[in-house]
């Protein structure tokens, strides 16, 4: 029987997330009220930075279980990051695992937290895998985009891949929506039309996340 993600781990998490991104950045979030207070919801988060997990993390209103790449799990960050309720997923197999882990976070009405482009790039949301509409069509739970927006083409980072220390970082959080179509269908076609829809509201609201913050 697979083991429900710690939900206090992750409020511990969201602490420790508070704590290191506010200390190394200046994260501007908006819309935050926008996400559902109770009940199961997925975060759809564009990724173009590694700060964009631990940022979210951190300043979503309510503790999330990132589905992380098993990669990611290395030495001493292995126990950390289970600890803290993230679930490893093996992106080279379908992780049956991680796919029940998951749906039991939504099961029990928390917050997953998925980067549906699949891998770190351009964070567009241009290219979308299906595994969040069939999330999404599975449980039920409404979807909320998230555009994080750093600052990552400036000079000045010290470390690749980071924006620059104590640089501004906006977090946008939109309008719940729901995947599906209402018939609960889970055929192929229905997740290819999920997948869809999905796409153009993240990137509706991506549009409108730089609109607003003028990145």
């Amino acid at each position: 029987m697979s083991e429900l993600p710690s939900g206090r781990g992750a409020e511990v998490g969201r602490r420790i997330g508070v704590g290191l991104m506010y200390g190394l950045w200046r994260p501007r979030v908006l819309g935050a009220w926008r996400m559902p207070p109770t009940g199961p919801a997925i975060l759809a988060v564009n990724h173009s930075h590694n700060i964009d997990g631990p940022m979210v993390m951190g300043v979503s209103p309510r503790p999330t279980h990132f589905l992380i790449k098993k990669e990611a799990f290395v030495g001493p960050l292995d126990p950390f990051l289970t600890g803290i309720g993230q679930v490893k997923v093996d992106r080279s197999v379908a992780d049956r695992g991680a796919i029940t882990r998951a749906l039991d976070v939504l099961k029990a009405g928390g917050v997953l937290g998925i980067f549906p482009e699949g891998t770190r790039g351009e964070g567009d949301f241009a290219s979308l895998r299906a595994g969040l509409a069939y999330f999404a069509v599975r449980s039920g739970a409404p979807v909320v985009p998230v555009a994080v927006l750093g600052s990552s083409g400036k000079p000045g980072r010290l470390i690749k891949g980071l924006p620059p220390l104590r640089s501004r970082v906006d977090v946008v959080f939109g309008d719940p929506f729901e995947a599906g179509d209402g018939s609960g269908r889970r055929t192929r076609k229905a997740l290819d039309e999920a997948t869809e829809r999905i796409q153009k509201q993240l990137s509706a609201h991506l549009e409108n996340a730089r609109r607003l913050t003028g990145r």
